[in-house]
């Protein structure tokens, strides 16, 4: 079939102002797992790239997480063979169940895709998440009552890793697949819904999708694209007002002054500083922090992640770790 059906060209259209930016002759990266969506992302490079000067090379990555798995890996190289690729980084991910399936499959994935960027001197890889993992994303992160970092779900970049597809969506991944006559595999966890994820685009979207009419997942989407960028506005002030002050002792009244979003993001930069582990605290670690400051009454020292303790002594917060 032609190469130039329209759920293929929507796919190659959003790719193209991420390429743009690529200097050429640099080897860029994609993940590919043999799903539609990585599938249509890697096709759609695969045809974008050489006008660009660029080198795609697909990383296929075998979690052996369940039966079939190294021959949906191997199913999924022969495609990319037959479309004349040659440089195809493969590896078994280690995968060590310390925080979930989904989390542990994730860091194994990526601990891959940073040796692959490695291995052939890459600071592009490409990712295939869809306008759904991105709604989905957004659902998730209000369920379990986040902030606005969280609501604000993917980034289409993120320091190494480019999500071009975050305003494209699944159906249109499906579609560009079929038009290229490309056979995908269809992940069974992804029908599992003992995973939230799955529960969530099963049952919760397709309910809000009938019952609050359609349109709700580029809603969800465009509105975690608005909380991202106030997310940034707000980080940058933080950091800016951190700046005044000393990481391990930091001001009690000046702290008070600031507004409760600006705050709590100081007391992060400092928690960090000191070592708690970045991404490690909750709001539950923050809120006796943060009642050290506005609901003094003589409380004793707090113990956080990465053995950073905190005490208030004199109108100051006093940051250590032994």
């Amino acid at each position: 079939m032609s190469i130039t059906t329209p759920a293929l060209l929507e796919v190659r259209a959003a790719l193209r102002k991420y390429l743009e930016s690529i200097p050429e002759h640099h080897n860029i990266l994609v993940g590919c797992s043999g799903g539609a969506d990585s599938l249509a992302l890697t096709r759609a490079l695969f045809l974008e790239a050489p006008a660009f000067n660029l080198t795609l090379i697909p990383v296929v990555v075998d979690h052996d997480l369940q039966a079939g798995s190294a021959e949906v890996a191997a199913r999924t190289v022969a495609e990319l063979k037959s479309w004349g690729m040659v440089n195809i980084f493969t590896a078994k991910a280690h995968v060590v169940m310390n925080d979930g399936l989904e989390a542990s499959a994730r860091r194994a994935r990526y601990q891959i895709f940073e040796q692959a960027m490695e291995t052939f001197a890459s600071s592009y890889f490409f990712l295939a998440h869809t306008l759904n993992d991105q709604a989905e994303s957004v659902l998730l992160g209000l369920a379990r009552g986040s902030g606005t970092k969280s609501l604000s779900a993917m980034a289409d970049i993120n320091g190494k890793y480019i999500r071009p597809l975050l305003s494209v969506n699944r159906a249109t991944t499906e579609a560009a697949c079929a038009e290229a006559n490309i056979s995908f595999w269809n992940d069974p966890h992804n029908q599992n819904q003992k995973f939230t994820r799955v529960r969530v685009r099963e049952n919760i979207l397709p309910i809000m999708e009938r019952d609050l009419g359609p349109g709700i997942s580029p809603a969800l989407a465009r509105s975690a694209a608005i909380l991202r960028e106030d997310a940034a506005a707000l980080d940058q002030w933080a950091e800016a007002e951190f700046a005044g002050f000393d990481p391990i002792s930091l001001d009690c009244p000046k702290l008070l002054e600031l507004p409760k979003a600006i705050r709590s993001r100081i007391l992060r930069l400092a928690i960090y500083a000191a070592g708690a582990p970045v991404g490690g605290l909750t709001a539950e670690h923050l809120a006796p922090v943060e009642a050290l400051i506005t609901d003094w009454k003589g409380q004793g020292e707090i113990s956080l992640p990465g053995g950073v303790k905190v005490s208030r002594f004199s109108g100051r917060l006093s940051l250590s770790n032994p």
